[in-house]
């Protein structure tokens, strides 16, 4: 007791602190409560339906949950930066993690899957025009934390031949998946999002061009320090993130928005069948990583029936469970 006595004094010296006064508080202090800790009253608070439907809670709790995964990711990548990347473990370490969270967010979209009356969904999601989950600033932040933009330019804008940041970002592929069907021209839901957040994601992507995971690890490929450990979970959070977890938007969209030949469009009015498709995009944000024959079945072949098995399977055991 003496020695943390002792250590403590030492900590509030450094702070020009009285460690006295420190203590007496103290005394004073309530203990703390798990409720208080995690503010549970106020978090219960925060689902705020515009409709009288039930299933419109599901679909806003699901949301919530899926923004606190984000940060959650956002967390492990923004120290991963911080890291002096000599200790290959660390990284494996926080990449797994990334890869965990997207595997459990992938498999966590049974609730939107089978926990919501489709009738209902279209019904109640008409009254929450124009909002779209295609406004996740955190998933953008995600992709800038992990790749450049040039890894991320729509399809047709890859020979782009600006090279600056604000070019770049001009090109990048959500740009092209929020427009009108009719028209070609940027729905509101685009226009709100870039009006809330392209300054914010423009110094971002300048901030992170040669910080970002994907930079750093083409750096160590050019030294030779890139291990086949290292290399492995690289590869599976490009697929967790850029097959798996767009496939399960794909599909879950297609529950409700698939009616006989006619596709429902969502309600950001994202083209969907063509948006969300990872074969579409073909993004990847480790491309170094990625033969040539594999970027060409990226989404099809051993890539989609290794995510069927897994979902699948995933769903038989829950079911069976409960």
């Amino acid at each position: 007791m003496k020695e943390k006595l002792e250590a403590l004094r030492h900590k509030y010296n450094l702070l020009g602190q009285d460690m006295e006064a420190y203590l007496e508080g103290l005394l004073y202090s309530r203990s703390l409560t798990y409720w208080d800790y995690i503010e549970l009253e106020t978090l219960l608070t925060l689902q705020k339906p515009r409709t009288d439907f039930p299933d419109e809670v599901i679909f806003i709790v699901y949301h919530q949950i899926t923004e606190l995964y984000f940060k959650l990711v956002k967390v492990e990548l923004d120290l991963l930066l911080q890291e002096s990347w000599e200790d290959e473990s660390i990284l494996r370490k926080r990449l797994k993690r990334v890869a965990s969270y997207f595997r459990h967010l992938t498999h966590s979209f049974e609730i939107m899957m089978h926990g919501m009356d489709t009738e209902n969904f279209l019904r109640f999601r008409t009254a929450l025009l124009p909002a779209s989950g295609f406004q996740s600033v955190q998933f953008r932040e995600i992709e800038l934390y992990l790749t450049g933009l040039r890894q991320l330019l729509a399809p047709h804008r890859r020979n782009v031949k600006g090279d600056t940041i604000e070019e770049l970002y001009e090109n990048i592929y959500w740009k092209f998946g929020n427009l009108d069907r009719r028209t070609g021209d940027k729905t509101l839901t685009l226009r709100l999002f870039e009006q809330r957040y392209d300054n914010h994601l423009l110094e971002l992507a300048r901030r992170l061009s040669d910080k970002n995971v994907n930079a750093r690890l083409e750096a160590k490929l050019r030294q030779g320090q890139l291990s086949e450990k290292l290399i492995e979970v690289c590869r599976e959070v490009d697929v967790r993130i850029n097959i798996h977890w767009r496939l399960v938007h794909l599909r879950t969209a297609s529950h409700y928005l698939r009616q006989e030949d006619e596709a429902l469009p969502s309600t950001g009015g994202t083209n969907w069948p063509e948006y969300l498709p990872p074969y579409n995009q073909n993004i990847q944000f480790f491309p170094l990583l990625w033969s040539s024959e594999e970027k060409a079945q990226w989404g099809r072949g051993s890539f989609l029936d290794q995510y069927l098995q897994e979902v699948e399977g995933y769903w038989r055991m829950s079911k069976a469970t409960a």
